[in-house]
């Protein structure tokens, strides 16, 4: 049962009376009557042979309420483009897979990168980017909720929760952010929220000192979630990271451009587990270790932003504090597993801290070394400013795709 607390931030929304999903459904059809709801699946090819993928398809032929689903496909040659074809035709909703690899796609990004336009990586930032351009040129969807494809506890009731928010004709919430626990039947999950993000922000606080934006981050009871909700105004000026900071750069953006009445986080999941990435502690491209840079530097940046100024002296002293701040949250964790008849490696969460800290040093550094860095894909205001006719040739792209290889658009 979660607690009904609110942090006075962001508008916690919890799941207090275990409502069921099929009541939780008619409310949303009947929203459904006046706002349009829409979904997009950023998914790699080879997720599609996973059992998550597979049930989580199998539970969106359940869902009454979604006008548009939109499925980003990524590192796929044409024989699985087709393929994927297949695998989503079960849906009986109306269904996009946008070939992020195939020539039409290409082309327009070409064109795109003319301009300056482009996502300059590949990656997840890039499947959404476009996945939100396809979404502004149908139109056939006023709120619009993301999720993964690799969540192995998924059931429909998630979908309900992360999109009731911002469905609701009668809330004012553009933006719904997902949270839960990230806890199995034997282990505790998400190190690096747990282990890098929080102590950074309370690192943060102490060596820059009082911040409203790193408030607003700790009001966020799971700020790496992947599963957030948006109206389809909120597209337009989004600019999406095309790092590992997405959804701390997701969040960055909903701080720059909204009210914080307009936001709220809600409770999707008593049980939630995924797939999990590796520490890759003596590899900084891949994995948990890329990923805590890219986080880290995403902060930096923000911070700099609102007048902070950084040196490598204070970036070692923001990494010692992190560091005590870190350590004493292991024994917190350790005393919450144990409490619950949970396994918890202390060394390995230790080790993990350890790789954080040299990473918040190695994320300074890259920061004060390239400080005009732009990980940002520009907002799809102005890629229509400099290329009008860009949504028409999107959506004629993905469409040409969907009818030349086998499916009705």
């Amino acid at each position: 049962m979660g607690d009904f607390h609110q942090n006075g931030k962001i508008t916690t929304l919890h799941n207090l009376s275990r409502r069921s999903v099929t009541d939780l459904e008619k409310d949303l059809i009947d929203f459904s009557r006046r706002r349009l709801m829409g979904l997009v699946l950023p998914s790699l090819y080879s997720e599609l042979a996973t059992p998550a993928l597979d049930n989580i398809v199998r539970e969106l032929t359940r869902v009454p309420y979604l006008n548009e689903i939109i499925i980003g496909l990524d590192r796929a040659d044409e024989s699985e483009y087709r393929h994927a074809l297949e695998f989503f035709d079960r849906l009986p909703q109306h269904h996009s897979v946008l070939w992020q690899d195939g020539p039409r796609l290409r082309a327009l990004d070409a064109k795109l990168a003319q301009h300056g336009l482009a996502p300059t990586n590949a990656g997840k930032g890039r499947n959404v980017w476009y996945c939100y351009g396809y979404a502004l040129a149908t139109g056939r969807a006023d709120a619009i909720a993301l999720h993964d494809c690799d969540i192995k506890t998924y059931t429909r009731e998630l979908l309900a929760r992360l999109i009731y928010p911002v469905a609701n004709n009668n809330f004012s919430f553009d933006f719904s952010k997902g949270y839960y626990a990230r806890v199995n039947e034997t282990s505790i999950g998400g190190r690096v929220t747990r282990l890098l993000v929080t102590p950074l922000i309370l690192a943060l606080r102490v060596v820059c000192g009082p911040s409203e934006y790193l408030d607003f981050l700790h009001s966020f009871r799971y700020p790496l979630a992947g599963e957030f909700a948006i109206r389809r105004d909120v597209i337009n000026d989004l600019r999406i990271p095309t790092d590992w900071g997405l959804e701390i750069g997701v969040l960055s953006e909903m701080h720059r451009n909204h009210s914080t009445n307009r936001l709220c986080q809600v409770d999707i999941a008593d049980q939630y587990d995924h797939k999990h990435q590796k520490l890759s502690s003596k590899d900084s491209s891949r994995g948990l270790s890329k990923m805590s840079i890219d986080i880290a530097k995403a902060m930096f940046r923000k911070l700099a932003i609102q007048g902070e100024t950084f040196s490598i002296e204070k970036v070692r002293t923001i990494k010692a504090t992190y560091y005590r701040v870190a350590l004493d949250f292991v024994e917190v964790f350790e005393a919450d597993a144990s409490m619950n008849g949970l396994t918890y490696d202390r060394h390995a969460e230790e080790k993990a801290v350890e790789m954080f800290a040299a990473n918040v040093v190695t994320a300074g550094a890259e920061f004060l070394e390239n400080p005009m860095d732009t990980p940002f894909i520009p907002a799809w205001n102005r890629v229509i400013s400099a290329v009008p006719d860009v949504l028409y040739e999107l959506r004629d792209a993905v469409e040409s795709d969907m009818q030349s290889y086998g499916a009705e658009s």
